[in-house]
Parts: C-alpha cells; structure tokens; sequence
C-alpha cells in the first residue's frame, strides 16, 4: 500500500539536459556579456573594429597624396578648368615662338570657407589685382569651386598659404608664353586664361584637335605633343616690323603692314601689321585698330592690280607686247570721267601703259575682254570670294552688286573692289612664278606638295611678260625707288584714294607696293601697305606709294635679301626672259623715256 505523501514517480523527460541555443546566439551573448570572464573577447572585437577603420583612413589618406591632394568635393571640377598642355610653336629655323609654362594658380571652395569677407580681404591685400568686388561674388556663390585668380607668383603662393585659411587652395597650371613678344603676333594669335586659342596660329591648333582631345576627357601632356613648325623666319620678320615702324613715324601713317611670300610654295616667310599687340598681355588685341590688315582688312589695291587686268588681256590674247592702246582721251561713263594720274596723250604700247601706270590704256584693255569675261577672270585669280589659309582671321572681298562696265573699267586700275593684301598677293604670286596660283600658308611645304595643290591660271609666257614688266618698270618706271642694286628687282606701286563720306577724298591715300626678286626667276614676292600716309618735304610733298611704301620696301629687300639667300649680284643676267626673247623682247625693247615716280 503505497502511503499517500510519498511523490510521483519521476517523468522520464525530466533527467534530459536543457537544450543548446544556436551557437551564434551564444557567441553575442557572450560578446555582450558582463560577465568578466567574457571581457577577452570584447576587447578584441574592439581592436579589430578600429584597426579597420584606421587602415581605412590611411589608405584613403594614400590615395590623396598621390593625387596631389585635391579636395574630393572639387577634383572634377577641377580637372576641367586647369589650364589644357599646348605643343611649342617654332619658326622655320627652330626658334621658339610660343611655349608653354608651368605657374600656379590658387583656387577655393566657398562652402568651406566660414568668414568669406575676411577671406576676401586678406586676399585682395596679397592679390591687389583681384577686384574684391567680383571676388566676393564668386565665393558667394554655392559651388565646390572657384578660381581665385590664375597664375600666381612663389612670393604670393607663399603668403597665401601662411594666412592658413580654410578652403583655399593651389593647383598646377599652364601659361602661354611667347619669347619674342609682339614680333608676328597676328600670325601665332595668343591664348586666354584657360591656355585655348583665341587667334592666330594658337586657335587653328585647337581646331586640329587639340581641344576635341582634353574636351573628352584626354590628358595630353606637353611633352607628348609634337611641335607646330611655321613658315615664318624670326629673322627676317624683325627687319620687316623694325622698318615698318621706322616707316609709320617717317611718314605719320595711321598704320602699314607687309608680308614676304616664297612664290614657288606659297609660304608666308614674314608678315606684319602695326598697330599689334603683345601676346603675353593681350587685352585690346581684338580691337578693330589692331586687326591683322594683311588678311582680315580688305582695301582697294590701287594699281597694283594692273598687273592682273594686262595679264588677262595677254592671256586672253586681246594684246600682246606689241600692241598700242589709245590712251590720248579720258574716257567719260556718264558723269564719271576717267583720265592718268600722269597723261601723256599719246597712243601707248602695253610696256608704257604699264611703266607710266596709265588708267586709261588699262582700261581699254580690259574693256576688249569684257565684263563677263573680266568676272571670270578675276574669279579664277581668286579675288572675288574669301581666301582661307590657317590663320581663322580673314575677310571677304567687297564685290560690287551689280557689276556694270563702269565697275569693270575702274577695277582694272584697283578701285572699286576690295581684296585682302595677302589674297592680291597670292593672284601676283601666280603672275609671276609660271602661272601657278597656290594658296598661301603659313606652315612649312615643299616646292613639289605646292605644285600638286596649284591650279594655272596664266601661260607661262604670260608669266614672263608680267616679269619683264615689272622689271621695266623697276628699271625706268615708277618702282625704280626700290630697285635694290644687284638684286634685279621686278616692281609695281599702287595708290588709292580713300573713301571718306561716301566720296573719294585726294588728300588721304591707301599706298601698295609689290616687289618680285629675282625678277627673271621669281623666288619672293614682297608687298607693304600704308594707310594715310603724308607727303614731306623730302618727298617733295607728294604721298603717293613710291615715296613711301616702295622706300620701305626697297629697306627691308637690301637688309632681308641676305637672310633669304638673295645675294647682291654683281653681273646681272645678260638674257633674263628667254621666251620673250624668241619673240624679239629684250632689253632693247624697253622705252627710253622714265616714267613718273607716283
């Protein structure tokens, strides 16, 4: 009998041991346990956990220097707004025209900077350049990065650095630097703040696809970059400025200008035009008084261009040498009359219409062509639409809309069509050189890759008869002014009157010279330009190209010759234009009687 107190029999269940937590379970319990003998494993979980973060921020810290420890906020914008690498520009020899150097410009994020007027004090004061007005706008702004100003000297790099002010920086940067200063400033251009090409040569770099390379993202070091040979001798475009600026205080010209072309390559060797500028400060070079005038000024060329009105009546075979052309009467078109500078009354042969510059004997040659036949003409020597060369500062012809025989006549003798310089000296160059018109350049180009670009305009003969004419003229003529001795010059001089109120004024005067050397066998052409020239006392008065314009010329032939291997001849070839000599046209044939100095 069981007694009553006695206890239940035991539940098997009951001698089971509690069951196991998960075991990730019991490894955070312990971990966050406050038991000490748990203590061990917190301490080491701790340990990890900063050493984690520590290599984190070194690595980070790594990472920035290598970088050149660009704020993160900014390095993006950064990296589009430092100034891109150029290649070198050189001329010819090798000389250095333009190069690039490495400055330091100084930068700040305005969201970092606490007191932004104190900050703009302090640096006005080290910077007095930097107008404080402008500058407190910019850090005013919300961005993560401004320029505070470009380029910056070590002195000032170094004064802003100890000011130890919060969100400014430095980084490296390009600057254009030009050796030679304003010396054939319109033909390399100049860049702006950001190293991209505003004018000249530097903006038709960026148009080869410099700019396309950074603008994708490319860094393209300088190093890497090839450099950009030029045409353009140094040398003798130094004697050509120096003269020209002689020539603008001699004879109180508003400006001139001048240019040297390799007639068989179509090269620029030289070019000037005054008033320039300096490359290295380049404020006001985009003002209309310092254009290149030689290809973005456009002008009447004056009797220079009678050159190309006798070469289309020869080529057109309406004369030849021989020919006489009635140059007794003016010629009247309505109310318009048009009669020589020089009038001699007479019959003239096609040389003394050329050697006593007769507009009148011109224009009736002309006339035998006719006008569309003149049109097309002057369209095939390139004179009636833009000439395009590398240099992206050029200028359309002014074309008379419509054109009438009138027009025709006065074109003839230069006036009444407006050309770019450099545009009628790529039409003579062709006149001269066998017939070949090529367009100019200002890179360097062989004789043989000129030839294959050309096109002919003229027959050689026609070539020739051009080249006897100039020399005549240099000989007895109006360009004997600047008949260097020994060089064997070919010239022709060119003077209009200017326009003012719409109407011809007498007493202010566009004057243009052209010069071919050798004359038998054309090798440069020279051409100078000057505006508003005055007549002096030496000049006896007179204002017209050969007294000044052809006086320059003849200075910069006699000192440049030497420079581009023309050596002063003591015998003078004996049969200078061989063709013509088949013909019966020598020396002898020349008329004995000088023509005017105008």
């Amino acid at each position: 009998m069981t007694d009553m107190f006695d206890a239940p029999p035991a539940d098997p269940q009951d001698s089971l041991p509690p069951p196991q937590k998960p075991r990730a379970s019991r490894l955070i319990e312990r971990m966050f346990s406050t038991k000490l003998k748990h203590s061990d494993r917190r301490i080491a979980l701790v340990g990890v956990a900063f050493t984690g973060v520590f290599l984190l921020i070194g690595g980070r810290l790594v990472e920035l220097g290598f970088k050149g420890g660009l704020p993160i906020g900014v390095k993006s914008e950064a990296a589009q707004t430092v100034s891109a690498e150029r290649p070198d520009i050189l001329d010819r020899h090798g000389k250095v025209l333009a190069t690039d150097v490495k400055t330091v410009s100084v930068f700040a994020e305005p969201r970092n900077i606490i007191d932004k007027d104190a900050a703009v004090e302090e640096l006005t004061a080290i910077l007095p350049d930097v107008d404080p007005t402008k500058l407190r706008k910019r850090l005013g702004q919300r961005r993560g990065f401004v320029w505070v100003k470009r380029t910056i000297t070590p002195k000032q790099r170094e004064q802003i650095f100890q000011l130890g002010l919060p969100g400014i920086g430095f980084l490296p940067d390009f600057k254009r630097y030009y050796p030679n200063g304003p010396l054939a400033a319109h033909v390399i251009g100049f860049t702006n703040e950001d190293n991209l090409g505003i004018a000249g040569m530097e903006k038709y770099i960026d148009g080869q696809g410099l700019m396309a390379l950074h603008g994708a993202g490319f860094v393209v070091h300088h190093n890497d970059l090839k450099p950009v040979k030029l045409s353009i001798d140094l040398d003798v475009t130094q004697v050509v400025r120096d003269e020209l600026l002689k020539g603008i205080e001699k004879f109180k010209a508003k400006s001139a200008a001048a240019a040297i072309m390799d007639v068989r390559t179509g090269e620029v060797i030289a070019l000037e035009s005054l008033p320039d500028f300096d490359p290295n400060e380049p404020s006001g070079a985009l003002s209309p008084d310092k254009l290149n005038r030689m290809t973005a000024g456009v002008y009447e060329m004056g009797s220079t261009f009678k050159s190309i009105s006798i070469a289309m009546a020869i080529q057109e075979n309406k004369v030849n040498l021989r020919s006489t052309v009635d140059a007794r009467h003016s010629l009247h078109f309505g109310k318009f009359t048009i009669h020589d500078y020089h009038a001699t009354h007479r019959m003239l042969t096609v040389p003394e219409v050329f050697v006593h510059s007769s507009n009148i004997g011109t224009a009736q040659m002309v006339m035998k062509v006719g006008v569309d036949g003149h049109q097309a003409f002057l369209k095939e020597m390139g004179q009636l639409t833009r000439m395009r060369t590398e240099l992206p500062e050029s200028a359309a012809p002014l074309v008379p809309h419509p054109w009438s025989l009138l027009n025709t006549v006065t074109i003839a003798f230069g006036q009444g069509l407006n050309v770019a310089p450099l545009q009628a000296m790529m039409a003579v160059s062709a006149l001269v050189n066998g017939g070949n018109m090529m367009t100019p350049t200002f890179l360097m180009r062989s004789e043989k890759d000129a030839l294959a670009g050309s096109k002919r305009v003229v027959r050689p003969d026609v070539s020739e008869a051009i080249d006897y004419l100039m020399r005549i003229n240099a000989e007895i003529g109006s360009a004997r002014k600047a008949n260097v001795p020994g060089y064997f010059i070919g010239g022709k001089t060119g003077t209009a009157d200017k326009i003012i109120h719409g109407r011809y004024d007498h007493n202010k005067v566009f004057t243009t010279f052209t010069a071919v050397a050798p004359a038998n066998d054309p090798k440069y052409l020279f051409m100078a330009i000057m505006d508003e020239p005055q007549g002096l006392p030496s000049t006896f008065g007179y204002h017209t190209a050969a007294w000044n314009v052809g006086e320059i010329t003849a200075k910069i032939i006699n000192r440049a010759g030497p420079m581009l291997g023309l050596e002063p001849q003591i015998d003078l070839p004996k049969e200078p234009f061989p063709l013509l000599a088949k013909l019966g046209f020598g020396f002898a044939n020349i008329p004995q009687t000088g023509g005017p100095v105008d």
